[in-house]
């Protein structure tokens, strides 16, 4: 486990985690599935850009926003850490590139759009990558009850029902009532999560 203090110094520049953070790693580390539901600005993503420096294989972070994505992935290739994301923004040829480079391990995170995960070429990609975690960002996403209801996010569980093998999941949001963490914990198939 002192690996992970290591990635957080090393790529984020902190000697500690801040509160809920440390747990909710653990937990994720430990191979377990995890409903991570922490306010707006408390450091959500160290909680599984930690871990996915220290899974062998590649982590897929699914997120709605474009802009969030690039800006995410731009944070993390100028910390040294090897991202990409998939989304409109690419040009098909671009896109390609993203997928083959991802087949041959050549990535830690990449950021895609829940409708993505229908598209053949990028199952293709996902089954030839090893998938080790799937980080589900924005988790609310997937209830009709939550302000932001988006019909991809449930197809997430079928999609890594696809996948050569389970990988770990974690959900993340920065609001979720009762109802909303029951929906996110059905819908998404979380085995037993903390």
């Amino acid at each position: 486990m002192q690996e992970k203090y290591t990635v957080l110094k090393k790529y984020f520049g902190h000697n500690a985690f801040r509160g809920g953070q440390e747990t909710v790693v653990d937990h994720l580390l430990n191979r377990e599935d995890v409903l991570c539901v922490m306010p707006t600005g408390a450091g959500k993503s160290i909680c599984y850009q930690t871990p996915a420096m220290i899974f062998v294989g590649i982590t897929l972070v699914i997120s709605p926003l474009i802009s969030l994505m690039h800006d995410q992935v731009m944070a993390l290739v100028q910390t040294g850490i090897p991202a990409a994301y998939i989304n409109g923004m690419l040009t098909p040829s671009q896109c390609g590139q993203v997928l083959r480079n991802m087949a041959c391990g050549k990535y830690k995170l990449i950021y895609v759009a829940p409708e993505r995960l229908e598209n053949p070429e990028f199952l293709a990609a996902c089954a030839r990558a090893s998938v080790s975690f799937v980080a589900v960002d924005e988790a609310h996403c997937v209830s009709q009850w939550g302000q932001d209801f988006r019909p991809g996010y449930r197809r997430i569980a079928d999609f890594i029902d696809r996948l050569p093998s389970r990988p770990v999941v974690g959900a993340f949001t920065a609001t979720a009532t009762d109802a909303v963490k029951a929906d996110i914990i059905s819908l998404l198939k979380l085995h037993e999560p903390f």
